[in-house]
């Protein structure tokens, strides 16, 4: 593709590695937009990316100039279109987005185009992370129990993936048991800049990427832009469809001061989650900058950058600087493409030093380290925090909330997964209201952060050495982000008293804060179940949302690795930890946590001797080669996948059926259904299958119907390459509230207009018969939380034409648009309730025939039982011309299929 050079900044530049081509943002600045040295760092990358792709098509110089201009103080609707350098995945999202670029070679052969056109153009990267469960646990064997499992639950997802790895170019895949796809992402993958060779040139330009996850924000710690996308949005990238975007808002943060003693990194981003919560910062760039900058290592940073989806930013980005170069020498990046990092950022001024005059930004708020203090988060939002020393009291009152609302039953507690007819251990007696089951160090959030898990790792040695130990009833475990961690504690001798106290490694993985935290202990569950209780875990992760964790506990806290130990030493959120004592040692003196807490010193101290770059090059020396058991699978060949019809993981996509080389004209919505009536903060979780499988459910019952037996049901999260499977369980989360059902739990909906109660996947499957078209009403942040690609594609698949919500969280508005799902918002102050909507309406939505405007309105008009007719206005979701497009196709995936046979035919 020619590029073109409107604004004469292509240049070159001398590295110790030759010679290399850039475009340089001076050359542009002197080309008449002297503000471009005051553009906040991210707006930078974002204005390289579009000097360096402009084609006249999807980057224009117009596009370039109204970047360069950006006024903080002015909000635009300019769209632009951003070509990110890579794409990351991780095997829950990873593994549909294969089927479908799978599917599609299909489907483009069925058109009469060339199948093998239908390859990543990008470099793309998947770390299979998702996938190992907690089991066993607080045992030495744990690990090696748990990967068995691992690949016996996920031969057939494996085996495909390695015929993806030998059937797509620019498509490499980290094996299982490596670690975190985020913390190998900050720690190996992320290049910071790339040298390439693109269009024939050799050239240089800064590293970024979108990811299947939306904790890809991590790696904006290193200063890479990149974000988490939808499935179907990074399936676009990788064929080389450009992410289109509206030029964002950009918030500063600025830091001030340094951490107290006793502070942690994962205080830090709870308190800053909770003021950005506040402050609301959807869909908008956050970028942090000022003098407290100086003390926030790398880890910190990644540790805030990590949890960007949790405040609901786009991305939260640190600028490169000293420390940068610093941790790409410890994690033993090559001596040669540090250099290129360097001078290359210098060149452009993205540089940070402490001369660095400080960016323009449309706000601007001030966060003082110094006051940071020890918290928690909980017990159903990351945003929710609680001080320390609130704890205790915060639990009672959220206990007591919890407690009513089961009494009434308006919140009917889960069922035991195993129910135990046995006599109960003599601590059953203890186990309360309260009481801590989980507590888990997991998480790429915390676990890539040496001095929380050095942090930890000192205080169990000191409750070690004062004779104390976990409390019987909690399930304890330790799955760090990488091997690396492992390594370092080990060498630290801090491995061994984790371990006496049941921090035993469970896998290499994301475990407990996606939901694979496996089940609890049969006698633990008898209990529960038995008490009828409020149960709480603890866990070092970002997630902690309603029916995530672990099916029967229903009060969820994120804490520090530190504070995950003292919670599973105490055994109960029914104590103050800075006053109560967490045991007593065997002279029968009481031990309170300020008496096992290790000093800063003495974390830096242990951190200086064992953590160091011989690590971090040892454990990624073959991070492709995987072990014994990856290597041992098979290999299928051969250029289009073989797939069969009784295999229950991968399926042939549905998105490409009966595929016609022209869309089919969009049509009005006639006379729909409401298919669920949901409140505000419904999240993925709450919409994505994710989880256990249920033996009674409608995808259990599939797979017993398969031949499947509930031992091998797997979750919801390995099966994601069977649509059939996922579309099951589309919006049948546990702990879902359906207004159309009130007083119950679950997917559960009426099919109207006869009213008889049934699953949402069988409402939706007689209304598919009937030939009625679906609707979804919705509150505010409808769509929040993490970026699951199924919570788009299941609801497409139920035959639902429209979500009507009150907001959108940025990226499954995104989704719904891609599958050619229309997304409308109540105007301001409006919402289902005032409406008088009630979901028993027929829904009628004229003017999509004609055509949409994006961002334009469209009237809809609700049809009451007793025949009166109530309309009013909404405001169209799609937001670009380029989304609408999409749309238009029936979603991007067909889109992209289209062009590609047009290409070659």
């Amino acid at each position: 593709m020619t590029r073109l050079n409107s604004f004469g900044a292509r240049t070159t530049l001398q590295t110790a590695g030759g010679a290399v081509e850039y475009v340089s943002l001076p050359a542009l600045e002197r080309a008449g937009f002297p503000q471009v040295a005051k553009l906040p760092y991210s707006l930078r990358i974002l204005l390289e990316n579009l000097l360096r792709m402009e084609d006249g098509a999807f980057v224009k110089k117009e596009d370039i100039a109204a970047l360069a201009s950006w006024n903080p103080a002015k909000h635009t609707e300019r769209e632009i279109a951003f070509s990110p350098a890579r794409v990351l995945l991780q095997d829950f999202t990873g593994v549909p987005a294969v089927v479908d670029l799978a599917t599609m070679r299909d489907g483009v052969a069925a058109l009469g185009g060339d199948p093998n056109r239908v390859n990543p153009l990008q470099s793309v990267e998947l770390v299979i992370d998702h996938s190992v469960q907690v089991d066993y646990f607080g045992q030495s064997t744990a690990f090696e129990l748990n990967s068995q499992l691992e690949y016996q639950r996920n031969r057939e997802r494996y085996i495909f993936l390695r015929w993806g790895q030998g059937a797509f170019s620019n498509f490499r895949v980290v094996p299982p048991e490596t670690g975190i796809v985020h913390q190998v992402n900050v720690e190996y993958l992320a290049r910071v800049v790339c040298r390439e060779t693109r269009d024939g040139v050799l050239q240089a330009f800064p590293d970024t990427l979108v990811g299947t996850d939306s904790h890809t924000t991590m790696v904006n710690g290193l200063g890479v832009v990149g974000w988490g996308v939808g499935g179907i949005e990074a399936e676009a990238a990788m064929l080389g469809q450009p992410v289109s975007m509206l030029i964002p808002e950009v918030l500063g943060v600025r830091l001030k001061g340094r951490l107290p003693e006793g502070a942690t990194a994962t205080d830090l981003v709870l308190t800053v989650t909770e003021r950005l919560r506040k402050q609301g910062v959807v869909g908008k760039f956050v970028e942090f900058f000022g003098p407290g900058m100086a003390s926030l290592t790398v880890a910190d940073r990644a540790t805030l950058g990590n949890m960007a989806p949790e405040y609901g930013a786009t991305i939260a980005i640190f600028p490169i600087d000293a420390m940068t170069l610093d941790y790409l020498r410890l994690t033993g990046r090559r001596k040669e493409d540090i250099a290129l990092v360097e001078a290359y950022t210098k060149a452009q001024g993205l540089f940070r030093t402490d001369q660095t005059p400080e960016a323009t930004y449309a706000t601007v708020i001030e966060v003082d380290l110094g006051a940071i203090v020890p918290c928690i988060a909980g017990p159903r939002r990351p945003q929710d925090r609680v001080t320390l020393k609130e704890a205790k009291a915060k639990f009672a009152a959220a206990s007591t909330e919890m407690q009513a609302a089961m009494k009434k039953g308006t919140a009917k507690p889960a069922a035991a997964a195993t129910a135990v007819a046995t006599a109960l251990p003599e601590w059953a007696a203890h186990v309360d209201h309260g009481a801590v089951v989980v507590a888990a160090i997991t998480s790429c959030t915390n676990t890539s952060n040496p001095s929380v898990m050095i942090g930890a790792g000192l205080l169990a040695k000191k409750a070690v050495e004062r004779g104390l130990t976990s409390k019987p009833w909690v399930k304890t475990s330790l799955a760090p982000g990488s091997q690396v961690v492992t390594a370092y504690l080990e060498k630290a001798g801090l491995m061994t008293p984790l371990e006496a106290l049941g921090f035993n490694l469970v896998g290499y993985g994301c475990t407990t804060c996606i939901g694979n935290s496996g089940p609890l202990p049969d006698e633990v569950s008898a209990i529960i179940e038995e008490k009828n209780l409020i149960v709480a875990s603890v866990l070092s992760g970002n997630r902690n949302f309603e029916g995530r964790i672990q099916p029967q506990v229903r009060a969820n806290y994120l804490a520090s690795p530190p504070l995950v130990v003292a919670y599973a030493l105490a055994g109960k959120m029914t104590v103050d930890l800075t006053t109560e004592p967490l045991g007593t040692d065997p002279d029968g003196k009481k031990v309170f946590l300020k008496d096992i807490w290790p000093s800063e010193a003495e974390i830096q101290a242990s951190m200086g001797a064992a953590v160091g770059s011989d690590l971090f090059l040892e454990k990624y020396a073959d991070v492709f080669k995987g072990d014994d058991r990856w290597r041992a699978l098979p290999t299928p060949v051969g250029d289009r996948f073989a797939w069969t019809d009784d295999s229950t993981y991968i399926r042939k996509a549905p998105f490409f059926d009966n595929l016609t080389a022209e869309p089919a004209p969009l049509t009005d919505i006639m006379e729909a259904r409401v298919l669920a009536v949901l409140g505000d903060s419904v999240t993925t979780d709450h919409i994505s299958p994710a989880g256990s499988i249920k033996k009674d459910s409608p995808a259990g019952q599939y797979l017993i119907a398969s031949g499947v037996t509930p031992s091998d049901f797997n979750s919801y999260g390995a099966r994601r390459g069977n649509h059939e499977v996922m579309v099951r369980g589309t919006f049948a989360n546990i702990r879902l509230k359906n207004q159309l059902v009130a007083g119950v739990e679950g997917g559960v909906t009426l099919h109207l207009p006869d009213g008889a109660q049934m699953s949402i996947y069988d409402a939706a499957m007689q209304y598919q018969r009937e030939g009625t078209p679906l609707v979804i009403l919705a509150g505010k942040e409808y769509g929040s939380g993490s970026s699951r690609d199924w919570a788009a594609k299941g609801t497409k698949l139920l035959g639902v034409r429209v979500v009507i919500a009150e907001s959108f969280e940025r990226i499954h508005r995104s989704n719904l648009v891609n599958m050619g799902v229309l997304p409308l918002q109540f105007l301001p102050g409006e919402n289902a309730a005032s409406l008088g909507l009630t979901g028993r309406e027929e829904i009628t939505i004229i003017g999509v025939k004609g055509g949409i405007v994006p961002r334009g309105t469209l009237a809809v008009t609700a049809t009451a039982e007793d025949g009166t007719a109530r309309g009013f206005t909404t405001n169209v979701r799609i937001d670009t011309p380029e989304e609408y497009t999409a749309f238009s196709h029936g979603g991007i995936l067909p889109y992209v299929a289209r062009q590609l046979a047009k290409r070659t035919s």
